[in-house]
């Protein structure tokens, strides 16, 4: 449980404030792989908070303690997620943007066209914290629920879309029936709607790997018992079998980037099952 001021945040959405931070670093780094002043002045107002906290990833995260490979990753993600909305408002200036699991990302400013209609939802608690440091407009959106609560789709009722849906580090920390229904409800909800989402590989999943994997979250990441990688999958194409309507655009990993900051961790592009360990894919759900 992570507490800032008179905000408490349990484990999953603490996973935010690591975004956070990882967008800070690396906008306040050299050549930075994205720039995000809005998560600096964020980070900046939180720092005395978290520096004096009894929690240990409330201080790492102040005192910047973050892994620079991480810091790195999360930032790629950010960058190319920003860049599928763009691509999206090219062809549908109009259109709508859902940033499901939003944090304190701030995704509408670096991407707002003008005209886009823009929803960020998130639990209730996260979008508590997030009011004290955005406000809503007539085309920028909050959606306060999980997004298992499948009320939150008559938010977007009399929209005439398109819909673009963006699950940025969300769906690993689901239940894999409760992923399962959800798209299949947003297919059906929403038509023709575009899905982004990142994954995980289901080999993670099983022991010893996951014993593996968990220690990494918890004994390095310093995150709560409760953040743990509930689904994945093993190859892209996996969810296309739950339902005739959902296709398979594209994919995306880190390693895919021939950002110079990767280093030699490039080589990995090469290597299906490293490629493969966290990746984006991209569906069309018809």
């Amino acid at each position: 449980m992570v507490e800032t001021m008179e905000h408490r945040i349990s484990d999953v959405p603490a996973t935010a404030l690591v975004t956070l931070y990882c967008h800070a670093l690396e906008s306040r780094s050299k050549d930075p792989v994205l720039v995000d002043p809005k998560a600096v002045e964020i980070a900046a107002d939180l720092d005395r908070t978290l520096s004096l906290s009894k929690n240990r990833l409330d201080r790492m995260l102040a005192s910047g303690r973050i892994d620079r490979n991480l810091v790195i990753h999360i930032a790629l993600r950010a960058r190319h997620y920003d860049e599928y909305a763009r691509e999206f408002l090219t062809r549908h200036p109009g259109g709508v943007i859902v940033n499901i699991g939003c944090g304190l990302d701030s995704r509408f400013l670096r991407i707002d066209n003008g005209s886009v209609i823009f929803y960020d939802l998130d639990l209730p608690e996260m979008i508590d914290l997030k009011k004290r440091f955005f406000q809503e407009t007539e085309r920028y959106h909050f959606i306060a629920s999980s997004v298992l609560d499948l009320r939150w789709m008559g938010r977007l009722s009399g929209l005439e879309g398109p819909f673009l849906f963006m699950a940025e580090g969300v769906f690993m920390y689901l239940e894999a029936d409760s992923v399962r229904s959800l798209v299949l409800q947003i297919r059906e909800t929403f038509p023709g709607s575009g899905l982004i989402c990142e994954v995980v590989n289901s080999f993670w999943l099983k022991m010893p790997q996951k014993a593996l994997l968990d220690w990494k979250i918890h004994a390095r990441g310093h995150l709560g018992k409760k953040a743990v990688f509930r689904s994945g999958f093993r190859d892209s194409r996996e969810m296309e079998a739950w339902h005739p309507g959902i296709r398979l655009i594209g994919e995306w990993s880190y390693f895919d980037s021939n950002e110079e900051k990767l280093g030699w961790q490039r080589v990995f592009r090469h290597i299906g099952w490293i490629r493969k360990t966290q990746w984006t894919v991209h569906y069309l759900l018809r």
